[in-house]
């Protein structure tokens, strides 16, 4: 149920449901207004509940000083936070707080881990069925869990092996392979009435 946008008041009063709407109204994803609120609310719970209108830029900075020195948190996360608040604060309360001076998270190098396709069908095979149709679609065509669920029988191209993805990722389409593994199942549920 998280996926499906909890409904609001016409003429919310509580802050956060205020933030939500005006998320709403500007068109933001549902995913970054799930973000955005969530920071927020950690951003208040760590300055001790006080409302964001009484703080500024000293606030900020130590939070997300805080975020990299005691949460180790990485540079994306840490980004994250910042243009949530900066989307608080700057569009939707209109409150500029000027430069910020911040302690920066560290990128830490690694190797990155990724199966390999013996590795990847021995994880596949252990799941129930119709899982492992959308994993394999995960796995073989690069698939985000959003798009893979959100495919249609008239986004496959069987003639082209062509699969299009419609509002991926910052709300654009894009076409990917079809991997042929999937094409024989996918084939036959779409001829299902």
């Amino acid at each position: 149920m998280d996926d499906i946008p909890r409904s609001l008041p016409t003429k919310p009063v509580k802050l956060m449901d205020q933030f939500r709407f005006w998320l709403r109204q500007n068109q933001y994803s549902y995913r970054t207004e799930q973000t955005y609120v969530l920071w927020v609310v950690r951003y208040i719970r760590y300055n001790q509940l006080r409302h964001p209108s009484t703080m500024g830029a000293k606030e900020i900075q130590a939070f997300l000083s805080y975020m990299s020195v005691q949460r180790h948190c990485s540079p994306s996360t840490q980004k994250i936070v910042l243009n949530a608040l900066n989307c608080f604060y700057r569009r939707f309360l209109q409150q500029d707080y000027g430069e910020l001076n911040f302690r920066q998270s560290k990128r830490k190098p690694r190797i990155p881990a990724v199966f390999s396709e013996q590795e990847a069908q021995a994880v596949i095979t252990l799941l129930p069925k119709p899982s492992q149709l959308i994993c394999e679609l995960l796995y073989g065509a690069g698939l985000r869990v959003s798009e893979a669920l959100r495919i249609r029988i008239k986004d496959l191209d069987f003639d082209r092996m062509i699969i299009t993805v419609h509002q991926g990722k910052g709300d654009k389409d894009r076409r990917t392979l079809l991997p042929k593994s999937c094409e024989e199942r996918l084939r036959c549920a779409s001829k299902l009435p």
